[in-house]
């Protein structure tokens, strides 16, 4: 989670989102911002009084963490947004990140399918890189009550379309998205990964998303599964 006092803005980072690129381009701005300082030194110091501030907050934070740290007022003034993703095609990408730069928590299996299906059993011990990518992703941009309480939500199939109405609508002008992490060792096509019954687990594990997301398996007509 990205926050900029000058700015007004709360950026809720989604894992495998586009977010590494959407965070590169906003930091740019956070060292401009005269409050940033003094927010990294209360963040590194505020242990010594064994209490917590809301000034810094771990990269992949849910927005309810902030909402309870903040004050309401300085909260309900921000503008709040994150990105989010097909899960389908989430699920391939997390697969490709994992065989790539950390194969050792695979489990065992070099192939999607084997993979995915030990990465969703319950029975699993947890492991943060594997589970992070299975978490709801409305989860990250609700309240305790289960209230979407961003602005705006942004997809990762039309990045850099969305990422400008999020800077039009904080009132920057939009700083070009660096390519991070492109992946060259998948197909281009997330349903290609599938079979019928991997594609239900999906379905199964990620309804809520998928129902308030607007998301499906195959893509409407004419848009690029991948884009």
């Amino acid at each position: 989670m990205l926050l900029s006092i000058k700015h007004r803005f709360l950026y809720v980072h989604i894992a495998k989102t586009g977010g590494t690129s959407v965070r590169a381009a906003l930091e740019r701005l956070r060292w401009t911002d005269p409050w940033s300082w003094s927010m990294y030194l209360c963040s590194r110091l505020s242990h010594l009084s064994g209490h917590r501030t809301g000034t810094k907050f771990p990269r992949h934070s849910k927005i309810v963490a902030a909402k309870e740290l903040l004050p309401k007022e300085f909260f309900d003034q921000l503008y709040k947004f994150g990105f989010v993703r097909n899960p389908w095609d989430l699920q391939v990408s997390s697969f490709h990140h994992i065989r790539r730069e950390r194969p050792q928590f695979l489990g065992g299996h070099t192939d999607f399918e084997g993979f995915l299906r030990w990465k969703l059993d319950p029975q699993r011990p947890y492991q943060y890189h594997v589970d992070t990518s299975i978490e709801l992703q409305t989860d990250y941009l609700i309240d305790l009550h289960g209230n979407l309480v961003v602005d705006f939500i942004g997809r990762y199939e039309r990045l850099h379309a969305d990422f400008a109405t999020a800077c039009a609508r904080i009132g920057i002008p939009t700083p070009a998205l660096p390519h991070t992490r492109q992946a060259t060792d998948r197909a281009k096509d997330y349903r290609s990964y599938y079979t019928t019954d991997t594609a239900e687990l999906i379905a199964r594990h990620f309804q809520r998303d998928i129902e308030m997301l607007g998301y499906a398996f195959d893509p409407p007509a004419g848009s690029d599964p991948q884009a």
